[in-house]
């Protein structure tokens, strides 16, 4: 039987995980950017950890997933967060909110405002619930102006509705 976003979402044994950077990892360039190099540590989150940086996003602002990462890193006390991994984990916890609402479970994360979390530079996520579409008309029922850019969309002047975790 296929898990549902929700089990998706349980933290896994063993993390959160703190590796060494090395070129080769998926999500180098990403957590490069945020000032890591090579040999340096870096953390493997767990969904936990994720989803209260989530919920915690006020109406009019938002979060993307690198000040996640940021904040992360900084709580481990290593240069970087796999923003790969915790990519994934916003995608399975919008998810999950919306399943769970359906669904009428676990109404703690029906409150999460998951269309708040961007990928980065403000872009949508075209993996959360319903798509770009969906969390372009919540970020505009909110009052962001949302852009197009080409086939995806973009929070106009993002880094001005930025949340200081």
């Amino acid at each position: 039987m296929r898990k549902t976003w929700y089990e998706k979402m349980r933290d896994k044994p063993g993390y959160p995980k703190v590796l060494t950077l090395e070129e080769g990892f998926p999500c180098y360039n990403a957590v490069h950017k945020m000032g890591a190099d090579p040999g340096d540590p870096v953390v493997i989150v767990n969904p936990s950890e994720v989803i209260p940086l989530m919920a915690g996003i006020p109406q009019g602002k938002v979060v993307t997933i690198i000040e996640i990462c940021k904040h992360i890193a900084l709580k481990h006390q290593v240069k970087g967060c796999c923003s790969l991994v915790t990519g994934i984990y916003t995608m399975t916890i919008a998810n999950a909110v919306e399943e769970c609402s359906a669904n009428g479970t676990h109404v703690e994360l029906v409150e999460i405002p998951w269309w708040r979390t961007l990928k980065s530079e403000g872009y949508l996520n075209e993996k959360y619930p319903g798509g770009q579409e969906t969390q372009k008309a919540h970020l505009e029922a909110e009052g962001f102006k949302v852009i197009s850019r080409g086939s995806k969309y973009q929070v106009k002047d993002c880094q001005d509705h930025l949340v200081e975790l």
